[in-house]
């Protein structure tokens, strides 16, 4: 019987932290450059005398779906975008480099280039500062140009360029701010072959269709592990009874 009992407990445990991965996709329908939490579930066997034949079920290492999302247009031109694989370099809270594929940028009153939640952007040698009074362009290599207000093109000033890189997708872990790092903790270098769209963002790679049918399937499996559950503690309710009439 505690086989049973062990098998839904485990089954009922996973498929929790499951819908807790697709409640998360779903919040983050809307977040630009967003990338959807995959996860698997494997058969796990119990290793202990008298345990042999006791299985758990236990998720995988949490995976990331890396596809990429739709391009949309806004014409603003700190809006980035990028095409195809790779990352934009930011600084995370805890001041190392992270990445991301945000590319809702500002300028801060400090006059520095930051994404929409308040992350500075790398540049070759940092921060990026950006001239105050300047319209900003970025090009498609990242290469930041200011432009006095009121000015024409002929007084171009270049202020920075985006740090652009491409790691493995194997070799990036997300971590707890919705950021991606490397396993070992290094900066990744830059990357020549990584392009950005002005203008433009990309949209989360979450289909809000898909998540909402595994969120009711995951839903009717964690249902079925309770029913499995209960029907293990009638089948030893009963099994009690047989033996106090028999004693």
């Amino acid at each position: 019987m505690d086989r049973v009992i062990y098998i839904a407990m485990a089954g009922a445990r996973e498929v929790t932290r499951q819908q807790a991965a697709v409640s998360h996709n779903l919040a983050n329908v809307s977040t630009h450059g967003f990338r959807q939490e995959l996860n698997v579930f494997r058969a796990l066997p119990v290793v202990g005398e008298g345990a042999k034949t006791r299985a758990f079920v236990l998720e995988t290492t949490p995976r990331t779906d890396f596809t990429q999302g739709v391009i949309q247009q806004t014409e603003r031109p700190l809006d980035v975008a990028l095409r195809g694989p790779g990352w934009i370099a930011v600084q995370g809270a805890d001041g190392q480099e992270a990445y991301t594929r945000m590319g809702h940028l500002q300028v801060s009153q400090n006059g520095m280039l930051q994404t929409s939640n308040g992350l500075s952007v790398l540049g070759d040698g940092g921060p990026i500062a950006v001239p105050p009074d300047q319209d900003i362009l970025i090009g498609r290599d990242g290469t930041i140009s200011s432009v006095p207000v009121g000015r024409d093109l002929n007084a171009v000033a270049i202020a920075g360029r985006i740090k652009l890189t491409n790691p493995s997708d194997t070799d990036l872990v997300r971590g707890d701010d919705g950021l991606f790092r490397r396993n070992s903790g290094q900066p990744a270098p830059a990357d020549a072959n990584v392009t950005l769209v002005s203008g433009a963002l990309e949209a989360s790679n979450v289909n809000p269709a898909e998540a909402l049918v595994n969120m009711v399937s995951l839903s009717r499996q964690f249902e079925m592990n309770m029913r499995v559950l209960r029907a293990a503690q009638d089948n030893e309710n009963s099994a009690n009874k047989v033996l106090s009439a028999n004693g």
